[in-house]
């Protein structure tokens, strides 16, 4: 178990994200996406183009769009809710490229913001993970809202 030496307040994306980032190429077709996914045990990831810049998000609900309209995602409803991607079988996932699929537009971030803030971002947006960028928007981690929950349990 982590400990910070900061008050709950203080604590920021860098003290609280995970470092141990899956990054999606966003020419990969959806189907090669969704095996890593599967095999890392994850339900989503940031989609990075050529330079490594994040340019979108594949995520559970992506899959779940995919598995109800057979087409790429419209722009996420507020309180869509998400459960496994797994959902859909393995051999109706296309191999069309992620690009078409991903969330674009990404909620990001800095290592600096606070996590206050990261929740207010959070629950605005509707959703559980901000990506943490760097200055050239490179990913570099990634909060969940687990990731804040376990700060909160943490503070005592």
């Amino acid at each position: 178990m982590t400990t910070y030496c900061k008050p709950l307040t203080a604590l920021t994306a860098e003290d609280v994200m995970s470092r141990n980032l899956l990054v999606i190429p966003h020419r990969m077709s959806l189907r090669a996406a969704a095996g890593m996914l599967s095999r890392a045990d994850i339900t989503g990831a940031p989609v990075v183009d050529e330079t490594g810049r994040c340019v979108g998000v594949i995520s559970a609900v992506d899959f779940l769009h995919f598995a109800q309209n057979g087409r790429p995602p419209r722009p996420p409803a507020h309180g869509s809710v998400s459960t496994a991607w797994q959902i859909v079988e393995m051999e109706q996932v296309p191999t069309e490229e992620v690009g078409t699929y991903m969330t674009k537009d990404p909620v990001t971030t800095s290592p600096t913001t606070t996590v206050v803030e990261l929740a207010k971002t959070m629950m605005e947006a509707h959703i559980h993970r901000v990506i943490v960028v760097d200055a050239k928007l490179r990913p570099i981690g990634v909060v969940s809202s687990t990731d804040i929950i376990a700060a909160v349990a943490r503070e005592e």
